[in-house]
């Protein structure tokens, strides 16, 4: 059962950061965009699954002794510390105007991770 959930989560942390990497995106183009108030809700969100999909792929590697593929576990945990980069940064980025490109690189990046992860369970 936490195999499935990790693999449905899996899926859903990966189109979130694309939702989220794109929308900022729009944000550094847009002024408007810029403007909301809540235009960081779904990068919180979609940053929260992958740190939440890592955290299930540890429990089932450490609680339940699932053996992933050889190179499974290195995008996750690169995932995760691009999410820990991507905040430890912002204020660098911010002070040049490019926190919303920062973020849309990184949600993108997070997604090809997270697309590379699932490859070698499928592979």
């Amino acid at each position: 059962m936490l195999v499935d959930t990790h693999r449905v989560l899996g899926y859903t942390a990966i189109v979130a950061n694309a939702l989220a990497g794109i929308w900022m995106l729009v944000a550094w183009k847009a002024e408007g965009v810029r403007r909301l108030g809540w235009r960081w809700w779904p990068v919180i969100g979609a940053e929260a699954l992958m740190m939440l999909q890592v955290v299930l792929g540890v429990i089932l590697v450490s609680a339940q002794h699932y053996a992933p593929p050889r190179f499974h576990m290195f995008y996750g945990f690169v995932a995760f510390i691009t999410v820990g980069l991507l905040y430890s940064y912002r204020y660098v980025w911010k002070a040049r105007g490019w926190m919303e490109l920062a973020y849309g690189l990184g949600g993108l990046f997070i997604m090809g991770l997270g697309i590379r992860a699932v490859l070698q369970v499928t592979a």
